[in-house]
């Protein structure tokens, strides 16, 4: 090998160690950005949909490096879960697609066995002891629920931190739903967040002001306005409700409302601001 050879072999050595330090540096700061937590965070899709609902959210947690591991749990119309894929031991920031195959069901009491089903499956595999839940539309009646049914059970997973996106809580007001579940005629909220009238749903859920665990559970509430104070499907002040059920006891609650025409109520899981606004809550240090 003579002198010039050596020396674009010694060139090319070189550039190949930058490269390699370089791309080891980036995907260390990119990680260091976020809390190395075993923790799995549930997402919980809306009424009519499907866990394909959270695969955007999920996707853009993922790109971001907050996690490499993310499950399927499959919940029959009978509330059994099967578990998709797997999580080693020590895995970073899992995330559980959760996916109901009954995605109508208006028994909201269901809903609350049902998340409980999940969390019971993955501590009998995985043995988690801490969880987050995210939920859309319907799927933060999960979490109220979740909360309402196991809140002061010390033998179950307990919920860390919650994120509420377009949520329905004191009803909605759609033509032809059951009176339980339909948002009052002129409803209106206390500074604490107290609707002025209650459903008999939201009446039920007010019990949680007595299960939520004191202290322990930070909340983001993010809330979709495209003009008028509704998301186009869920009035804004049937969203902001959850501050009387939950504010009083939680370790920390924030509101956060996006404009525009990707605050509208479908859009706001496809939204990249809201992404941006998840991964910084749950993930961030």
């Amino acid at each position: 090998m003579n002198k010039n050879t050596q020396r674009w072999a010694a060139v090319l050595v070189i550039a190949a160690l930058v490269v390699i330090g370089a791309f080891a540096w980036y995907s260390q700061r990119r990680t260091s950005r976020f809390i190395q937590s075993t923790t799995p965070t549930l997402f919980f899709h809306g009424g009519g949909s499907s866990y394909h609902a959270e695969e955007h959210m999920v996707n853009a947690a993922k790109k971001a490096g907050v996690t490499k591991t993310v499950l399927r749990a499959d919940v029959s119309k009978s509330g059994q879960v099967t578990l998709h894929g797997t999580m080693q031991r020590h895995a970073i920031n899992p995330i559980v697609e959760v996916n109901y195959q009954n995605n109508r069901q208006l028994d909201f009491q269901k809903h609350g066995e049902w998340a409980g089903n999940v969390v019971r499956a993955l501590q009998q595999r995985y043995g988690i002891k801490k969880v987050n839940m995210v939920g859309h539309s319907l799927g933060n009646i999960s979490i109220i629920y979740y909360e309402l049914q196991n809140g002061r059970n010390p033998r179950m997973p307990q919920l860390q931190k919650q994120v509420d996106i377009a949520g329905h809580f004191a009803g909605l007001n759609f033509a032809g739903l059951p009176a339980a579940i339909r948002q009052p005629q002129g409803l209106k909220l206390a500074k604490d967040g107290k609707p002025n009238k209650m459903n008999a749903t939201y009446r039920e859920m007010t019990k949680v002001r007595q299960a939520y665990p004191q202290g322990q559970v930070a909340v983001l509430n993010i809330v979709g306005d495209t003009g008028h104070g509704t998301d186009g499907t869920v009035p804004n002040v049937s969203s902001l409700s959850l501050k009387y059920l939950v504010a009083s006891r939680a370790k920390s609650y924030q509101v956060k409302v996006f404009h525009g025409q990707n605050a509208q109520h479908s859009k706001l899981h496809s939204n990249p601001a809201v992404d941006r606004a998840l991964i910084k809550f749950l993930w961030e240090k």
